[in-house]
């Protein structure tokens, strides 16, 4: 019988928030407390991708609720409506200040036996190791992409400046302070070794898809009609609008594909980029902006596509793995993703849809209507979508490794506590 852990997980997104980093925190927490493993969550107020307070939320205040069997407390934060360099550090820092003396608070009250960090937010990793130490926990980084190198790839923070030279500082500096920094595909994986964390520290800790809730449609998806685009062929892109995604690319092709009467354009989702795309998609009839919908109607907006779309800046390649590529292969649907050869969404797409250049708006085009005028391919590679998704992405199967992970973890600090004893 597995040892029952008492887990502490810090992250800044969390349920209630429906999109992102939240739906695997949320989701590998539970999972966990189900098992019979003590988890408790410190995050933040849900902000994510509107980028601004919910509705009932926000305010000088420290909130704590028990949901799925997790104890969580939110923590104010900081929301800038324009998150840009300086702004976005000081969100993170916000949440860092905020969440510190809670993580005090746990640690004086009790002993965890992994500290857990999801990142973003790395600025407050630093206080979850010092909570880890503190409790003589083991202190696990998960890394969902790099926050650094991502700024950098798409201009919130330049790589000369002071900011960014301090930045990859301490970035370098703060995961040398964890026991296990894990990550979500093997080539960011590699990255981790490349910026000098030793191999058998770093795990690989896939996102995943509950293929049980989504999975391909039998029948039309409502959400067509409701959209009065019951005969038309959808090329639909939904998630986080923001501007690592490089989504005026699809607002490119759809201006490419205008004359064509069969295909429309469904941009399902908030964030940062959705006036510019708006701004840029204006006088475009085959383009709709659509909110993001509940988890529960997931299934059918990734039912109604009839091939997805998944836009990725080049410089962003491999500092990222895209969580909603997880879900269009369960949804059984045909893909086109724009990423250079080799990387992780190039690679991960092989066999399951096709790949053009990031930035290459005419051959982003090309490929969705050739995709479409062969009916016969599109069932090929959906089919092939989701065997992908079954084989690599099961929730139950990912979750129960990292079960088995966070038990070795732990049994090495006992030996290592035992050793000392004697």
């Amino acid at each position: 019988m597995e040892r029952q852990l008492r887990i502490l997980l810090v992250g800044i997104n969390y349920s209630p928030e429906i999109i992102s980093i939240a739906v695997y925190s949320t989701g590998m927490a539970e999972f966990l407390a189900k098992r019979g493993h003590t988890v408790e969550v410190v995050t933040a107020h849900p902000y994510f991708p509107e980028w601004r307070a919910r509705e009932g939320w926000g305010g000088l205040r420290w909130v704590k609720e028990h949901v799925g069997g997790v104890e969580v407390t939110h923590c104010p934060i900081y929301i800038p409506g324009n998150p840009s360099g300086v702004r976005r550090i000081l969100h993170h820092a916000s949440f860092a200040l905020s969440s510190l003396p809670v993580l005090m608070l746990k640690v004086i009250r009790g002993k965890y036996d992994v500290v857990f960090v999801v990142a973003p937010s790395l600025v407050a990793a630093p206080v979850g190791a010092l909570a880890a130490r503190l409790s003589g926990a083991k202190a696990w980084l998960h890394i969902q992409d790099f926050e650094v190198e991502a700024a950098f790839a798409t201009g919130l923070i330049s790589q000369q400046s002071l900011i960014g030279r301090l930045a990859v500082r301490f970035e370098r500096w703060t995961m040398r302070m964890f026991d296990r920094v894990s990550t979500i595909s093997p080539q960011m994986r590699r990255r981790l070794v490349e910026k000098g964390i030793p191999q058998d520290e770093t795990v690989e800790f896939r996102n995943w898809s509950d293929i049980e809730a989504i999975k391909p449609l039998d029948r039309p998806s409502p959400l067509k009609a409701e959209l009065g685009l019951t005969e038309k062929m959808l090329v639909l892109y939904s998630g986080n609008l923001g501007k690592k995604q490089g989504l005026e690319a699809v607002v490119g092709a759809a201006a490419r594909l205008q004359d064509r009467g069969d295909i429309a354009f469904v941009i399902a989702g908030d964030g940062p980029l959705r006036s510019d795309l708006e701004h840029l998609a204006a006088g475009l009839s085959n383009v709709v902006f659509i909110p993001l919908q509940p988890y529960g109607r997931l299934s059918d907006l990734l039912g109604m596509a009839s091939v997805h779309v998944l836009p990725q800046m080049a410089d962003a390649a491999d500092l990222v793995l895209p969580s909603k590529l997880i879900n269009m292969l369960a949804s059984g649907r045909p893909i086109v993703a724009t990423a250079m050869p080799h990387t992780g969404i190039w690679e991960e797409v092989q066999g399951a849809g096709v790949v053009v250049p990031p930035g290459d708006t005419e051959a982003l085009a090309h490929a969705i209507s050739d995709l479409i005028d062969d009916p016969i391919r599109m069932e090929t590679l959906g089919k092939a979508a989701r065997a992908k998704a079954i084989e690599r992405w099961d929730i139950a199967n990912i979750l129960s490794g990292l079960q088995g992970d966070l038990a070795s973890l732990t049994k090495t600090a006992t030996l290592e506590r035992g050793q000392k004893t004697a």
